[in-house]
């Protein structure tokens, strides 16, 4: 058997990490520079996220960036830039090992059993727009913008499963449009189409980001894992195959203690207290 890791055993080096009230926060922290990502928070963020399902403490997820800025994307110096040199070596093989190890992320987003909620201020570009497009939930911000950023330094917009969610998010046609433009979607668009869950104050998206993962937290952790699970494992079935897999994942859920302790509650007029089993 397994033994649950403890949160204090993830220590990543390249972006900050804390925990409070079963809600872990991920902070990207290079604000000088609009938290770009590198290769090292690449991989420290597909091991954090490959860990959490072993981490019973944390209920819910928070993503966030430093100084006002989500993330601007893959650093151009530290990766952009080393990515032409395999390219001019001709180094097909270093080249797929990158684009396999960034799209292990987001498989590691989408297999993580905790609900993720990106908290979304000013720039949120590239590999930061696919960091949100991964999330379960987003909390955008006036001035925020979102923008699919690949096709400017002339690479597709397939990248880290884009063409497939964010589709599944805005509509085939929206997605299309900013996949093949590179052009940044406005926060209002980004509320209106769906993007975005709801759009707040810049001095309180990170509030609210937390209020909400709380608020998720106290609810039934098992049940939330399966949601999320359906969630993904279903954009693929046909309906009768989706509602007999339902069938199933609820079934799961009423074997589970929290199904009980809700219904003696709701008969003893009481708030449920659910805790996780």
């Amino acid at each position: 058997m397994n033994t649950p890791l403890n949160a204090a055993g993830i220590q990543p080096k390249h972006f900050g990490w804390s925990v409070e009230e079963n809600v872990a926060t991920i902070t990207l922290d290079r604000p000088e520079r609009k938290n770009p990502l590198s290769f090292e928070s690449y991989a420290e963020l597909v091991q954090t996220f490959r860990q959490l399902p072993q981490v019973s403490e944390i209920k819910v997820v928070v993503m966030t960036g430093a100084g006002g800025n989500f993330c601007s994307g893959g650093d151009v110096h530290e990766i952009i830039g080393p990515l032409v040199e395999m390219r001019e070596q001709k180094e097909y093989h270093r080249l797929l090992e990158f684009t396999r190890m960034t799209g292990d992320l987001v498989k590691a987003m989408r297999a993580c059993p905790q609900p993720i909620i990106a908290a979304i201020d000013g720039i949120c570009a590239g590999a930061g727009a696919i960091l949100a497009m991964a999330s379960d939930l987003r909390i955008g911000t006036p001035g925020s913008k979102v923008g699919f950023l690949f096709v400017r330094v002339g690479l597709s917009g397939a990248d880290m499963g884009a063409c497939a969610i964010l589709p599944r998010i805005i509509g085939q046609g929206r997605a299309g449009e900013l996949l093949y433009t590179g052009r940044f979607m406005t926060s209002e668009e980004a509320d209106r189409w769906g993007f975005y869950n709801k759009v707040v104050p810049s001095d309180t998206v990170l509030a609210e980001a937390r209020a909400w993962a709380r608020d998720l937290a106290s609810g039934p952790t098992i049940a939330h894992a399966v949601t999320k699970q359906c969630l993904h494992n279903e954009w693929n079935m046909e309906i009768n195959a989706a509602i007999d897999a339902e069938a199933r994942a609820q079934a799961l859920c009423m074997q589970t203690a929290d199904f009980a302790r809700a219904y003696r509650a709701f008969a003893a007029k009481q708030t449920p207290k659910f805790e996780g089993n």
